[in-house]
């Protein structure tokens, strides 16, 4: 018959919370971790320094209000063709504070160790929202800004202009703005211009949709990153000792004989205001579907004079947003400082007439110091229909210094023509100098 009798209780398991012997901490020396025993790569990163953050926020805007200093007023924009803002309603008009003064940034290159971030450069938080909504001040009403597609609003009760001031962990907010100098007009007539001088072998519809009245001002978002590091390269290199041929007629060969070095250098460098793209969608260097790659060729920015952040730079332009942490640019990054570093070594090594071939390289990077910044860009684009998508085509004007470089999309039968039209003319002139010389 069944056993009526009350089953022992089932032991619980240990409980883990406050106060629980499982969360005691254990007596320092009890359980510690020996370093020496961990892989190399493990006990460098628990070695590692916190990355250091410089505080570049401003606490008198992060109400989102930018308040002209005379009179108060929030209907401020920037002055083009300076650094200036200027109020529209008492025409005060005032410079913003250089970030490389204010925050000390182009001091102590020698000296820097670890990585260290401005606020506007941390990683960016994957729930934080593109969504901020401001409580006006002026009259109470909440007004929301969508930093997806603007960085400035206006409250729709009292006309208070509302900006995005405090650095949300979105990527929206950098640390500094390097404003745009070259007006639209000025970047109209050097697209204009560019074109003008490919339109011979243009595609014919890009010749009929070209509106250079349709190009954007967009701030771009940069890391621009201060660095010391040591280099070290090995190789081979030639010097050429004699130079023969053997054969005859067209089975000619040209020879050569080399001395063979075994070639070693260092070199210790610090690296100033090196730009690096932090959105991955420029970032993207497939010339197979874009033309991104035109955007590096209008370098450099005059970095150096990039002011505080502040939003209002931005009223009349378009922005993208930053979506690459450090950690996902260190590799490039790493892939710069190697291309510094062969640089800094190539005089070295000009005895070598027939090249020196780096068979060996080892960066070791001591310190890294990253600033997000908004750079200045007038684009033009074309998208240029295929079956496999298509390819986008850029012209750009750098907003600082107008250097124009772009792509135009050709129609591929004139350039064959051209270059058959053009080899049959030369080979022409190439006969008659012959013919007429013996």
């Amino acid at each position: 018959m069944p056993d009526s009798r009350t089953p022992p209780p089932v032991p619980k398991p240990p409980v883990s919370g406050p106060g629980s012997p499982r969360d005691v901490p254990p007596v320092p020396g009890d359980h510690s971790i020996d370093l020496g025993a961990l892989p190399d790569a493990i006990r460098d990163e628990l070695e590692a320094p916190d990355p250091v953050a410089i505080d570049t926020s401003s606490a008198e805007l992060k109400d989102g209000l930018n308040r002209c200093p005379k009179c108060g007023s929030t209907e401020i924009r920037h002055k083009p063709g300076t650094d200036l803002l200027v109020c529209l309603y008492c025409r005060n008009e005032w410079d913003g504070a250089r970030v490389e003064e204010a925050f000390g940034l182009g001091e102590g290159l020698a000296d820097l160790r670890g990585t260290v971030m401005a606020s506007g450069a941390r990683d960016i938080a994957a729930d934080a929202a593109a969504l901020m909504t401001f409580k006006c001040t002026g009259c109470g009403a909440e007004v929301t800004v969508n930093t997806e597609s603007a960085m400035t609003a206006r409250c729709h009760w009292c006309r208070h202009v509302f900006g995005v001031n405090e650095q949300v962990a979105n990527g929206a907010v950098p640390d500094a703005v390097l404003p745009f100098h070259i007006r639209k007009e000025d970047a109209v007539a050097r697209i204009r211009q560019f074109v003008d001088k490919r339109r011979l072998f243009a595609l014919k519809e890009f010749k009929e949709q070209f509106t250079p009245e349709n190009v954007v001002g967009v701030y771009l978002p940069y890391m621009i990153v201060d660095g010391n590091a040591s280099a070290a390269v090995a190789g081979k290199g030639e010097i050429k000792t004699r130079e023969y041929t053997r054969g005859s007629g067209n089975n000619k060969t040209t020879y050569y004989d080399a001395d063979i070095y075994r070639v070693e250098r260092q070199v210790d460098f610090t690296v100033d205001d090196l730009p690096l793209e932090s959105s991955t969608e420029r970032g993207n260097l497939d010339t197979k579907v874009n033309t991104n790659n035109i955007i590096n060729t209008i370098l450099p920015f005059d970095t150096k004079n990039a002011v505080k952040w502040n939003a209002s730079y931005l009223s009349g332009f378009t922005s993208e947003k930053r979506n690459s942490n450090v950690d996902q640019l260190q590799p490039r990054l790493e892939d710069q400082f190697l291309s510094i570093a062969r640089a800094q070594v190539a005089d070295s090594v000009n005895r070598y007439d027939r090249g020196v071939r780096w068979e060996q390289e080892r960066l070791d990077v001591h310190g890294t110091r990253w600033v997000s910044m908004y750079l200045p860009v007038w684009l033009y684009s074309y998208h240029q229909p295929a079956s496999n998508g298509g390819m986008l085509h850029y012209i750009a004007v750098n907003g600082r210094t107008g250097e124009t470089m772009g792509s135009v999309p050709v129609q591929q039968w004139k350039l064959l023509l051209t270059a058959i039209t053009t080899g049959t003319f030369i080979e022409g002139i190439v006969l008659w100098i012959l013919a007429h010389s013996s």
